[in-house]
């Protein structure tokens, strides 16, 4: 009983010894800021361009849904076009959070 008393009490000195601390903590390295690549400029118009044609069709998706759903209003129907709608309204809902999408990623 009295070694394993020892071996407890000599353990901390012990450990001390042969564990030493890392000098650099790990975890994500520093990248810096980044350089944008030659051409970005263009990139960046083209990216611009295609956002507002996306918007442009989702006002115009609405549009069609209640289109649709005044014709179709006077033969009793409409039902149907809350599915047509919730497409439209999901597209709308992914181009608004697209940007925080691709920042999360990046």
């Amino acid at each position: 009983m009295s070694s394993l008393l020892a071996a407890f009490v000599d353990a901390p000195s012990y450990l001390a010894q042969t564990v030493q601390p890392s000098p650099q903590p790990s975890g994500v390295p520093d990248v810096g800021e980044g350089e944008a690549p030659p051409g970005a400029n263009d990139l960046l118009t083209v990216l611009r361009w295609a956002a507002w044609s996306v918007t442009a069709l989702c006002v115009a998706g609405i549009f069609g849904v209640a289109g649709r759903m005044a014709v179709d209003h006077s033969r009793g129907g409409g039902r149907e076009h809350a599915r047509g709608l919730g497409f439209v309204v999901g597209a709308c809902m992914l181009l608004g959070s697209a940007s925080g999408i691709v920042g999360a990623l990046v």
